[in-house]
């Protein structure tokens, strides 16, 4: 178990590169087949965990080598179509289907694109298009990313084959990001919500003197820098708001007895410039679970009213991990 759960760890903290060819291949359709998972428990049917039930779920796989990575998925309004990155430096779209009790069932129309300069060409070096977060606000999308720390801004219907059309500033001075820990989750808060529609982006794990997690409020009224309470060893790969405003964050964490993930619900009105905010777990999860390296959440509305959460893990192209999408139905539905 220790010797495999090493492995794990190995695979997943080294990154494998992307395959040669891969990044000047252009926009291509690939086959993308769906396993579903009925249980997020072993084979337990219990369907309660926290405060979320679970919906169902499914493994991705194809035989294309390119699939893998994914950082970030976000549902369109329809429900049904995608849109996402890959930390490859790629945009990806498709379709989710679903069963005849409306659980995720498999993927069709699965595109896969190289991001682009502002000069519409393919960038050749994964450095510079290491993607990590993902935003939606109206006909705008909105990327996230490390090493080359910055935030830019797409045309929504352009994707997945998009230049980026302007470069966001942000507040946090880019001396403070970590090398491969910096811009993790981009999220759009609700129009109607203390942070009036504002962009807020958090660190993977880029600390200040006292180790907790840099963040910040990107535009609006509350523009500036903030911090998440950091607790070992977990470390933020995404987030996203609740239609009250809460922010969800998506933690994971390593170590020799393997991996973990969970959900932290932070309130609104916390969030300011200066302060340090911390929340309550909505879910925690271990090896127990059907659970990898968890990297995208999503926070969406489903067509019965109430408020989904869909979660997917990157797999690193790596034999030994895989690519998840999971969903879950907020019991607390504000």
């Amino acid at each position: 178990m220790i010797a495999r759960t090493a492995l794990m760890l190995v695979a997943v903290l080294g990154m494998a590169p992307a395959q040669a060819g891969e990044r000047d291949a252009g926009v291509r359709q690939i086959i993308v087949e769906g396993r579903q998972i009925p249980n997020f428990k072993g084979r337990s049917s219990e369907k309660r965990f926290g405060d979320l039930e679970f919906v169902g779920g499914m493994e991705i796989s194809s035989p294309d080598r390119i699939l893998g990575g994914i950082s970030a998925m976000r549902l369109l309004k329809d429900g049904v179509h995608f849109v996402g990155v890959m930390d490859t430096g790629h945009f990806i779209s498709g379709r989710l289907d679903r069963d005849k009790q409306g659980r995720l069932s498999g993927v069709s129309d699965f595109v896969v694109a190289p991001m682009r300069s502002a000069g519409g060409n393919v960038i050749s070096q994964r450095w510079k298009v290491d993607a990590e977060g993902l935003a939606l606000n109206g006909d705008n999308a909105y990327v996230s990313f490390e090493r080359d720390h910055r935030i830019e801004r797409y045309r929504l219907n352009d994707l997945p084959d998009a230049a980026p059309e302007a470069k966001i500033p942000h507040p946090i001075p880019n001396y403070e990001f970590r090398n491969n820990r910096g811009m993790e989750a981009i999220a759009i808060s609700p129009a109607d919500s203390p942070l009036a529609g504002a962009l807020v982006v958090v660190s993977e794990k880029s600390l200040d003197k006292k180790g907790d997690i840099f963040a910040a409020v990107v535009n609006g009224p509350k523009r500036g820098v903030f911090f998440v309470r950091r607790y070992a060893p977990y470390d933020i790969t995404d987030g996203d708001f609740l239609p009250n405003g809460d922010l969800l964050v998506l933690e994971r964490s390593f170590s020799l007895a393997g991996i973990g993930m969970r959900i932290r619900r932070i309130a609104a009105a916390d969030i300011a410039p200066g302060k340090t905010v911390d929340g309550d777990v909505v879910i925690e999860a271990d090896f127990g679970f059907q659970i990898d390296n968890m990297e995208s959440l999503d926070v969406y509305k489903a067509s019965d009213g109430g408020t989904r959460i869909m979660l997917a893990s990157d797999d690193n192209h790596s034999l030994l991990q895989r690519s998840l999408l999971l969903e879950f139905k907020l019991l607390d539905s504000m």
